[in-house]
This record gives structure tokens, sequence and C-alpha cells, in this order.
């Protein structure tokens, strides 16, 4: 929708204005998505939309693996401290 805009609008001043109003959206979304445009088209530096998303999807899982570990990690200490009180009887 950005690209579109921008093809037929062009990035005159006030721009951004205008669509706002003809579209219903706040001023600072629109200038946010055409910011966001302009990264993934490579025109803008930034993290672009797709890499944001595979960052989030890791950070996910980091979070997830480390649950996990420290879930591991207690149940070895108690399967451990079992064996420890079964082996001293």
């Amino acid at each position: 929708m950005v690209r579109t805009l921008r093809a037929e609008l062009g990035t005159e001043h006030g721009t951004v204005q205008r669509v706002a109003a003809q579209l219903g959206y706040g001023v600072e979304s629109v200038r946010a998505w055409v910011r966001q445009a302009d990264i993934d088209d490579g025109a803008a530096p930034g993290v672009s939309t797709a890499e944001g998303r595979r960052v989030r999807e890791l950070e996910q899982e980091v979070r997830e693996l480390r649950r996990a570990n420290e879930i591991l990690k207690r149940a070895a200490s108690f399967f451990g401290a079992e064996l420890d009180r079964q082996h001293r009887k």
C-alpha cells in the first residue's frame, strides 16, 4: 500500500498527512509504515520486517531452550540425589 501510494502521490511535503487523512489513519502510523517500507526496500538502513520477525522467533526459541535446560538441570539434580540415597543404603 505504501509503495503504491508513494508511486501515485510522490514524496512531496504533506503527502503523509494527506494520505493519513484520506485513509483515516494517524499521521505517525502512516509515517512509520513509509519508514519501514524504505527499510524493507533497502533504501534506508535498519532492520527489515523479515529480519525483525526472525529475531523475535529466535529469541522465543532461546527462551524455550533455557526453560527446558533449567527443567533438565533440576531433574538431573533430583534423580542424582535419589540415586545417591539409594546407593548409601
